[in-house]
């Protein structure tokens, strides 16, 4: 889930939909986002005023609503989307993607890249530019790339990674020519070996200790490298302004500040009108009312590798038994869940049908309807089976206790209410009474982490286009970013199995049928993806809708 990020997904709170994505399938739950006029595959458009270096003016500020996470280390497996965005402003972007996921390396810190399969084997030689420095003075070398694969391969457990696929596969890393050359070797072949050094950590940040919480609201601008560092960050308000490093060795900065408010998604629609922001997300129909039309501003909309989903705890008692998560799953109406959502969008897609593939790529399948449809009089009948009988007041009982199923809302977002109360009416028929729980945005990685909830609606964003390496981060049993506690040992093994697979093909149509095995555990379920919707001031380059791909801070500014 990466652009010019390490992380393959990074985790975004559900708070609602039109700065969200583009993927999805063709379910046929019903009327809707996936009816006979939606589309087959959702929108691969792009929209965000591409301009070379040489168009961009030098000077100005560009301001967006953003602040540090609590972990702001991408590697770690409570980063967020915020965090990897941050991270980006003032570390390294060593390799990016196209729109469309061509892979591209910055000669700025990979001046050449070599890859070559020998008896089977991969082996990637990546010599650094000789100028490449961390700010503290210290080499951008061999050791950089040594200690990101060390913290992130998984043999050292204390060490809380986001995902060690791929990194567990690499068998050395060693010295080149010289300390500028980093030689990576590969048990077998790794198709997607680019994900996992498009930015890197310095030396001193890979130790157990500050891997875990060096970051946790805080940055570390000598241990970062790039064309941004940053000027100031007010603990106390959140905001953060990054200024031109001096230390870099590029192509300048072409802005004097971009600052990052912290501000609530409402709150930030408000500041936009206002001209405090020059770029906003426009989350729902009403934000996008409200911005569309503004003087000196334009609306940029396109697709993104988005996908919101709704999280079942299997290690809560209520969601522990594989039928109360089956009924729950053929109770949840998708199309009109999502017809909530772009309600007066003007926007239409296929329902999703995968966790790390999206309908406009090559491979896709739609293995959610492949396994489970909208089927509420099933799930009564699932509930039967079970031993859970209709009580007086029509919500199920077993062993004297009531079906009753928390959701975990964050925020006060009123698309986020109307689908809470959506999801429990839906839920009412087949007698499982839902408690609507509110919980506060700042608390969205910690409810996670501790898995504080029941049912839990969250997005991941794909920063890469290499989605069939991430199946462990949803699926495995023993990884932590798979946030429903569900799997087998068994399953594990097959969903690794999908990794050693070179032929991206043929990886795509494993994934897709252990994918379909997953998904019988009734943890996970796809429910949208949305457009990607913006305000954005006229004039400002290189911003909007991406998919894959990350501009380089550098060429990110205010047109000539």
């Amino acid at each position: 889930m990466r652009a010019r990020l390490a992380l393959p997904l990074a985790l975004v709170a559900a708070v609602s939909v039109a700065a969200t994505a583009c993927q999805s399938s063709s379910g046929k739950d019903g009327d809707g986002p996936d009816g006979k006029d939606a589309p087959k595959a959702a929108s691969a458009a792009v929209d965000y005023n591409p301009q070379p270096y040489e168009n961009i003016k030098d000077g100005g500020t560009y301001t967006t609503v953003g602040t540090f996470d609590d972990q702001g280390n991408p590697f770690n497996v409570n980063a967020t989307l915020t965090a990897s965005r941050v991270w980006g402003w003032y570390n390294a972007a060593a390799i990016t993607y196209s729109p469309t996921g061509e892979v591209q390396y910055n000669p700025d810190y990979y001046s050449d890249v070599k890859v070559a399969v020998e008896g089977g084997d991969q082996k990637v030689t990546l010599t650094i530019n000789p100028k490449a420095a961390f700010n503290d003075g210290t080499p951008i070398d061999w050791t950089a790339i040594k200690a990101t694969w060390k913290a992130n391969n998984g043999t050292d457990k204390d060490f809380a990674a986001s995902s060690t696929d791929g990194y567990d596969q690499i068998t050395s890393v060693e010295r080149g020519e010289n300390a500028k050359q980093a030689v990576i070797s590969f048990k077998g072949v790794n198709a997607s070996w680019s994900t996992l050094f498009t930015t890197f950590l310095h030396p001193k940040a890979a130790t157990v200790g500050n891997f875990n919480t060096a970051y946790v609201k805080k940055a570390h601008p000598e241990w970062g490298a790039g064309p941004y560092t940053v000027a100031k960050w007010d603990t106390h308000s959140g905001n953060i302004t990054f200024a031109r490093n001096p230390k870099w060795w590029g192509r300048k900065g072409k802005l004097d500040k971009r600052v990052y408010v912290n501000l609530e998604s409402t709150a930030g629609v408000n500041a936009f009108k206002n001209g405090q922001l020059d770029y906003t997300s426009a989350v729902d129909a009403e934000s996008l009312k409200q911005i569309k039309g503004l003087k000196g501003t334009e609306i940029r909309s396109g697709g993104s590798p988005f996908e919101y989903s709704l999280y079942f705890n299997t290690k809560s008692a209520v969601l522990s038994e594989t039928a109360v998560r089956k009924a729950v799953a053929e109770s949840v109406d998708r199309a009109q869940i999502a017809k909530i959502q772009f309600q007066g969008l003007d926007y239409k897609e296929p329902l999703p049908g995968s966790a790390v593939l999206y309908s406009f790529q090559k491979g896709y399948e739609d293995n959610v309807s492949a396994v489970l449809r909208h089927a509420p009089d099933e799930a009564g009948k699932e509930l039967d089976a079970a031993g859970w009988k209709p009580g007086a007041d029509g919500v199920r009982v077993k062993n004297g206790k009531k079906l009753e199923v928390g959701y975990t809302l964050l925020g006060d977002d009123p698309l986020g209410k109307a689908t809470a109360g959506a999801l429990a009416a839906m839920l009412k028929p087949a007698g499982i009474h839902l408690v609507i729980k509110k919980g506060d945005d700042a608390d969205f990685s910690k409810i996670l982490s501790d898995r504080r909830f029941d049912l839990f609606l969250s997005g991941n964003r794909s920063m890469d286009p290499f989605g069939a390496r991430y199946l462990c981060d949803f699926y495995c049993s023993d990884r932590d970013s798979n946030i429903t506690g569900a799997g087998t040992p068994a399953l594990d093994k097959e969903i690794r199995a999908t990794t050693e697979i070179a032929d991206l093909d043929k990886q795509s149509a494993a994934v897709n049928e252990v994918e379909r095995k997953a998904l019988r555990q009734y943890a996970f379920l796809p429910l949208f993806s949305g457009p990607s919707t913006y305000g954005v001031k006229k004039g400002l380059a290189n911003v909007g809708a991406t998919i894959f791909h990350t501009p380089l801070p550098e060429t990110v500014g205010w047109q000539k």
